[in-house]
């Protein structure tokens, strides 16, 4: 009796097609999204030019759409979004490729409206346009668009990118573009990169702001806006070339010292054969500042590529002992033959235990994760614990409570210790909490070693902090 009740589909049908609709009509009714689904559904019985007139109209009401998504309606937004492109996918590209191509460029011209509506920074629209992007690209081959038409619709796409939901769209034309469809689209986008910006003259020059002493003009940061979309737009386009002189033109020189952009030219030239120029954009950065560990890793592979292992081993491991970052260790270990890197490890531990920062080191055995190092490390270097940590000392604590309680339990007395010493009323129910922690874990150490038993520590605490009525009252 209780398979007969289990909701899906074979039972469903049993209760037959009048049945079924009377449920359907009951379960819309109030539901917006069900009865657009559902008259979706209705409209592919009448073919793909009814689907189409139904996603047309859909997406022409949320085009003029007004109200303003707040976070907790995205969900729903999207998933009508999603509805519209997947109709668009499946039901009309397969019957009518260019109708179905008009849709889409539709779709993706909604992606204003509905940014400018939300107030929510959600990934989920942005991915929903991004998966769009691909389907046009898909479309376009088989509707067969002329690449002159195809270039001229990516070209005005790309010059309204402000929410960067056109991002991918050129990697995705790819395909359909073709060699000569790139050509074009890459000459309308150095016409704009080049084009002037039209100066108001006198009082018509409209001031954003001050830096310093000196006026932000309106029309010069369009200008800088329009440039900086056409070059990045320039850049995709000599990706998709194979074109690595071509991206790097496209670099303004301030900015080939960012490590990040030198990352970026470097993986290319790495690609392109050319190592020793890699390097030479690698070590122009500017170094005032701490490199990034991307920066470093693209260091260490290049001169990998130029057959200096010694001398990139030798570099992550003086990365590894500046930052005692995991990433460093890990990588120099993986270039280690076997066994090799057991020895290595155990000195990359000894080297932590001694690092001169305790709480790096508690981060780093942490995040390997290595909790028996964690945990020692907190025993012979309890004293150096900063209970203002509070993040680090909770994570640890959480994540060492199992198989380390005594460890756990330091972590948790350096933040209560931190609060009551200092007087921080605004931390008192947090370190009562942390005290009931205590008591909690009190039964599975053995051993307290040097440290105070949780009575005596109670205890302790009463004689030095007995006035502090607001955090005892806590813990009654």
């Amino acid at each position: 009796m209780a398979a007969k009740t289990t909701l899906n589909a074979k039972n469903l049908e049993a209760l037959g097609a009048q049945r079924l609709a009377e449920l359907l009509i009951e379960i819309s009714t109030g539901s917006a999204a069900h009865k657009r689904r559902l008259r979706m559904e209705l409209a592919g019985n009448q073919g793909s030019t009814e689907v189409a007139r139904e996603i047309r109209k859909r997406l022409g009401s949320i085009a003029r759409a007004q109200s303003v998504i707040e976070w907790h309606k995205v969900k729903a937004v999207n998933a009508d979004l999603e509805t519209q492109r997947s109709a668009i996918v499946t039901v009309v590209a397969a019957n009518d490729p260019k109708e179905a191509f008009d849709l889409i460029w539709q779709f993706l011209a909604v992606a204003d409206s509905i940014f400018h509506r939300s107030n929510s920074s959600d990934i989920a629209f942005t991915e929903t346009f991004h998966q769009a992007c691909a389907d046009a690209g898909i479309i376009a081959r088989s509707a067969g668009i002329g690449i002159d038409v195809l270039a001229d619709k990516v070209f005005t796409a790309l010059q309204d990118n402000d929410h960067g939901q056109y991002d991918p769209l050129i990697a995705e034309m790819v395909p359909a573009l073709g060699k000569d469809g790139l050509e074009r689209l890459k000459g309308l986008l150095v016409q704009w990169l080049h084009e002037a910006e039209e100066e108001p003259a006198g009082a018509d020059r409209k001031i954003l702001g001050w830096g310093g002493s000196e006026a932000s003009y309106l029309n010069e940061i369009y200008a800088k806006h329009r440039q900086q979309a056409a070059r990045i737009a320039l850049q995709d386009i000599a990706d998709a070339q194979d074109d690595v002189d071509a991206f790097i033109a496209q670099q303004p020189e301030e900015t080939l010292r960012m490590p990040m952009v030198a990352i970026a030219i470097s993986d290319r030239l790495l690609l392109a054969g050319r190592a020793e120029e890699a390097l030479r954009i690698l070590d122009g950065v500017d170094h005032r500042f701490e490199m990034p560990f991307e920066w470093q890793e693209a260091r260490a592979e290049t001169l990998e590529a130029l057959e200096r292992g010694e001398e990139a081993q030798a570099y992550r491991w003086q990365c590894f002992e500046q930052s005692l970052n995991g990433e460093h260790l890990r990588a120099f270990l993986r270039k280690l033959a076997d066994f090799d890197d057991i020895e290595a490890e155990e000195k990359a531990f000894a080297f932590a235990h001694g690092f001169t920062d305790v709480h790096r080191a508690l981060a780093f055995f942490l995040a390997l994760p290595a909790h028996a190092e964690a945990a020692k490390l907190v025993s012979r270097r309890q004293s150096e614990l900063d209970g203002d940590l509070y993040e680090l000392m909770t994570s640890g604590a959480e994540m060492l409570r199992e198989k380390h309680p005594l460890a756990a339990t330091m972590l948790l007395r350096s933040m209560i210790g931190f609060a009551l010493d200092n007087g921080r009323s605004s931390r008192y129910k947090h370190a009562a909490r942390h005290l009931a922690e205590c008591a909690s874990l009190a039964p599975h150490i053995d051993d307290f070693g040097s440290a105070r038993p949780h009575d005596a520590y109670v205890a302790e605490l009463k004689r030095q902090h007995g006035n502090k009525h607001g955090f005892w009252s806590l813990l009654r």
